[in-house]
């Protein structure tokens, strides 16, 4: 049953993360066209809203897939020198900190949003459209690490290595240092 629903959520985190990277995808399209637009003395001022609407929606949407990929920073030099039972005990208590950290932040999120829900709070800028709809993509990235964190959380607690930190073994074995500091 754990093994399904571990299943699931790594689809839904790869989903989140391949919506992110079309945000990116979109703020480029975006900028090049109000480059491009203001070139051309084009009216391209409501583009700034929704680049700043893709910011927000890259970032979040992406939060969940950057920590399982192990692609969050992280300073690994004391966890390198303990021993791997001494290792683990340390990965636990810092997702127990992160669970209730990431919790926190996902509660407020989610009152927050659903409080521009419930008094239909419009966007203030030049594309007026109601607030929660940008708001739900920080709302949905807030689950997904909250999720993903807890997931990390009961695998260290089975005694098992983190996905974070096979992916970075991994990228290593091939000989990809690159994301090391």
């Amino acid at each position: 049953m754990l093994d399904r629903l571990q299943a699931l959520l790594r689809k839904m985190i790869d989903a989140a993360g391949a919506l992110g990277a079309l945000c990116v995808f979109l703020l480029f399209v975006l900028m090049i066209v109000g480059g491009v637009g203001r070139q051309l003395n084009l009216q391209v001022s409501g583009i700034n809203d929704l680049v700043a609407w893709l910011c927000a929606a890259a970032s979040f949407l992406a939060m969940a897939h950057a920590f399982r990929h192990g692609d969050f920073v992280r300073v690994t030099l004391l966890l390198e020198a303990l021993s791997p039972q001494a290792r683990r005990w340390l990965d636990a208590v810092c997702l127990a900190i992160a669970c209730v950290s990431v919790g926190y932040l996902t509660w407020s999120a989610t009152a927050f949003t659903w409080e521009s829900y419930e008094f239909n709070e419009m966007a203030t800028g030049l594309v007026v459209i109601p607030i929660w709809t940008v708001q739900a993509t920080f709302v949905l990235g807030s689950w997904l690490l909250l999720a993903a964190v807890l997931d990390e959380f009961i695998t260290v607690l089975r005694g098992r290595k983190p996905h974070y930190q096979l992916a970075v073994e991994e990228r290593h074995a091939r000989g990809d240092f690159s994301s090391d500091i």
